[in-house]
């Protein structure tokens, strides 16, 4: 077993466990865990999940490149090379789909808020999980690591890491993290804005439970949307982003139950209890007569015009 999977109220916790090889994705773990990001993402009951890694050196210390049992290095070269003029169906990038088409099964972005208690070293495909399919990111002071590792071996990668390290931080320090391929620590994430938090070992997991607890007692459906709207609409024009986001929220309030629950907590000065319940298909509003529909069009105009 490559990976811890548990399940604790509407939280959900993955711990890449292979502590005595860096916690690395070998072939076993990187499916393995792709089969539980496909269950968080399908298990309505999960809100938010942790992912870390066991022990305290290391939270990813890359992928396992070597060929699987078996096939010969010959080969192994041979379908690689060939995969690039013919990759196989299902697959995204040489990667297979996992829950997320977009980005394959080892980096996928599920629409549900992924925190990274980030406990020791994240380095080469560690650091792309980083930046792929964790959101909120709290690191420990004593033990957080960080390095690209691609340059440093004479490669820009097959993974999305530098694509999505140059949309995250700023041009001058992504551009250090990938020309120097230097390793720096939690204090220098945090004052590039690759993490929000440095706390202490100790307080790792209790901070990372705070940030999932909180997350958990929102909207479902409105977080799942709200997620997908910022990471699907964040490299389009302002104007069709709102448009997005326009659309997104009539979907919300029109077709939830939880917009109302919102609304009728804060009236009744009660905390929420937000179930992320969806509406039945209504019947449509009935026609008005020429006189009706003059006087709610003017009705609008004066609120919307």
């Amino acid at each position: 077993m490559g990976v811890l999977y548990e399940k604790k109220g509407h939280i959900a916790y993955v711990t890449i466990d292979n502590p005595d090889k860096g916690n690395i994705l070998d072939h076993d773990t990187s499916d393995e865990i792709s089969r539980v990001w496909k269950d968080i993402w399908d298990d309505r009951d999960v809100r938010a999940t942790i992912l870390t890694g066991s022990g305290d050196r290391h939270f990813c210390a890359g992928h396992n490149l070597a060929p699987p049992p078996g096939v010969s290095a010959e080969d192994f070269d041979r379908i690689r090379t060939e995969n690039i003029f013919w990759p196989l169906s299902g697959t995204v990038n040489g990667a297979k789909i996992g829950a997320d088409g977009r980005l394959g099964d080892h980096y996928p972005q599920i629409w549900k808020p992924v925190i990274g208690a980030i406990n020791g070293w994240a380095a080469g495909a560690g650091f792309y999980i980083l930046l792929t399919t964790t959101d909120i990111r709290v690191a420990c002071d004593e033990h957080a690591r960080f390095k690209f590792a691609l340059l440093s071996q004479g490669w820009v990668g097959n993974g999305p890491g530098a694509s999505y390290l140059t949309r995250q931080i700023s041009h001058a320090d992504a551009m250090r993290i990938l020309l120097a391929d230097e390793a720096f620590d939690a204090k220098e994430a945090l004052r590039i804005n690759l993490i929000n938090e440095v706390v202490a070992h100790d307080q790792l997991m209790i901070r990372s439970e705070e940030i999932a607890d909180r997350i958990a007692g929102m909207p479902p459906v409105a977080v799942r949307m709200m997620k997908e709207f910022a990471i699907r609409f964040r490299d389009v024009p302002v104007s069709e982003a709102w448009r997005g986001q326009t659309l997104f929220n009539t979907l919300l309030t029109q077709l939830t139950t939880d917009g109302d629950e919102g609304r009728k907590a804060f009236l009744e000065k009660r905390p929420p209890e937000f179930t992320g319940g969806i509406r039945p298909k209504a019947e449509g509003y009935p026609e008005l007569s020429p006189e009706e529909r003059a006087l709610l069009d003017e009705t609008r105009r004066e609120l919307y015009g």
